[in-house]
């Protein structure tokens, strides 16, 4: 009877959980609703079918000294083609702008002049906790942006909530090969998937603080 009663009064999910999960499900899809939840097990689906929750470590935590989230450079690192230039400029002010203020990579302002671009690619993919590939035509057609993918996957090849893909104005059959294992997000509403992008990174921050302070005890 005791367990009965503490299960009837079991506390609801908070308020902030609910708005998360409420807004990933509210996220389009590049198929349609049928399709998509027909492929809600299979790899490589929309990241709105998936709900992220963020864990209890506050963002205060996240941006401790001594957080393991200054043990690299950057936070994000975005890979682009040229010809989106100024929709990435504006995702890199949008998490910049925020209350944790991620630090960016992006490369026509970070990289070093006179630099190699292979090193300058390598050394963005390893020096940043998380990699928001950028998926759009342009970057199907990029063979640098190809390479920046595969130095990623290199860099993590179980993911992990480091490669963030975000398809724009491409099919799901298009989608590359190489990431079918990991969750995309689908950019329908720009302002809906930058949250969205902000959200998994907080996330993993989140979870490599968790991880960090489980080892020290």
């Amino acid at each position: 009877a005791g367990w009965f009663r503490r299960l009837l009064h079991k506390p609801k999910p908070s308020s902030v959980e609910s708005s998360l999960k409420s807004s990933d499900s509210a996220s389009s899809s590049p198929s349609s609703s049928s399709s998509a939840k027909s492929s809600s097990s299979s790899p490589g689906m929309n990241l709105a079918t998936s709900s992220i929750s963020l864990s209890s470590v506050s963002a205060l935590d996240i941006s401790a000294s001594d957080s393991p989230r200054w043990d690299k450079s950057y936070d994000v690192c975005i890979c682009h083609s040229e010809g989106d230039v100024e929709l990435v400029e504006e995702l890199v002010s949008y998490l910049e702008g925020q209350p944790e203020s991620f630090r960016c990579f992006l490369q026509l302002r970070d990289a070093v002049a006179g630099n190699a671009v292979v090193t300058e690619l390598c050394d963005a993919v390893q020096n940043s906790h998380c990699w928001v590939m950028l998926i759009t035509p342009s970057f199907l057609q990029d063979p640098w942006c190809k390479y920046q993918m595969h130095q990623a996957l290199a860099e993590a090849p179980m993911a992990n909530g480091r490669t963030i893909p975000v398809l724009k104005d491409v099919d799901r059959k298009d989608y590359p090969r190489e990431l079918r294992n990991i969750y995309y997000i689908y950019m329908a509403v720009k302002e809906k998937s930058f949250r969205q992008i902000r959200d998994t990174v907080m996330r993993y921050l989140q979870e490599l603080c968790r991880s960090s302070t489980k080892r020290m005890e």
